[in-house]
């Protein structure tokens, strides 16, 4: 069944037609990457999927009773909001908010799923930690699990692994294919990443000024413009950004141990 059909749509930024012609859908499960240039309107189309903005032309519905307060988000950080002063288990808790409707208090059911989430990204020793003295891996993860607490059936990441160094950025992405695995979740997210993106995801939207590609991974693989900017992508990075360490395990507090030849072992702050 799909969760979001974008039919015929256009999307406009500062009054400027930056997307049209949009005709896609996002099944129960799926994992879509978007990708394309800068400027193509992939930021624009999650916020006309969120029903923040409402496109210029066409329509964007959701099905099996999903409402856009119920899609988790997981937006571009600005400097302000990485130096917010609360406790990672405030941050993740707040993911609750909009289930909480009119009532003034956080029940036992939010406050189990906080800790369920909690878990699920390997945060545990950093629930009373500062947000703002976290580096830039543990913050994302800590949003993830704030993303997760808002939904049971989507979500919506826009790079969540932007300024990030390769290992964490590989480790992140193999903790939302996780989730995608394990909890069915439907996932779309935003990525620079073609490698990356092809890598993990189910279904690219390879979006230009127009949709140039929308359909599973495979036949992006076997497209031409799915052909030029994987070689593009691969001849620019050497592989495509994010790449590299493939080994390594996720410590309870955040931090990532890699295995050296020799056996010996280094934690890395994630």
């Amino acid at each position: 069944m799909a969760l979001i059909t974008c039919q015929d749509v256009s999307l406009a930024y500062d009054s400027e037609t930056v997307a049209s012609s949009l005709s896609f859908s996002v099944g129960e499960g799926d994992y879509l990457c978007v990708v394309g240039e800068n400027g193509s309107g992939k930021s624009t189309l999650l916020k006309a999927m969120l029903g923040l903005i409402s496109p210029r032309q066409g329509s964007i519905s959701l099905g099996d009773g999903l409402k856009s307060t119920e899609i988790g988000y997981l937006p571009q950080q600005t400097a302000a909001q990485k130096d917010f002063p609360a406790s990672v288990y405030e941050v993740v808790l707040s993911g609750r908010l909009a289930a909480c409707g009119i009532r003034p208090f956080y029940s036992r059911k939010d406050k189990e799923l906080v800790e369920e989430n909690i878990h699920r990204l390997k945060i545990c020793g950093l629930r009373h930690r500062c947000y703002r003295e976290l580096s830039g891996g543990q913050q994302q993860r800590v949003l993830l699990a704030r993303a997760l607490c808002a939904t049971s059936k989507a979500l919506l990441l826009d790079e969540p692994v932007a300024g990030l160094d390769p290992l964490v950025t590989q480790e992140l992405y193999r903790l939302i294919e996780l989730i995608n695995k394990q909890t069915g979740l439907t996932i779309v997210m935003v990525s620079h990443d073609i490698p990356s993106a092809v890598k993990y995801a189910s279904h690219i939207l390879h979006m230009r000024s127009s949709q140039a590609f929308f359909g599973k991974t495979a036949d992006y693989l076997r497209s031409d413009v799915g052909k030029l900017f994987v070689e593009l992508a691969e001849d620019g990075s050497g592989g495509g950004s994010g790449g590299g360490s493939g080994g390594g395990s996720v410590d309870a507090d955040g931090s990532v141990s890699n295995a050296d030849s020799d056996g010996d072992r280094g934690g890395r702050r994630v």
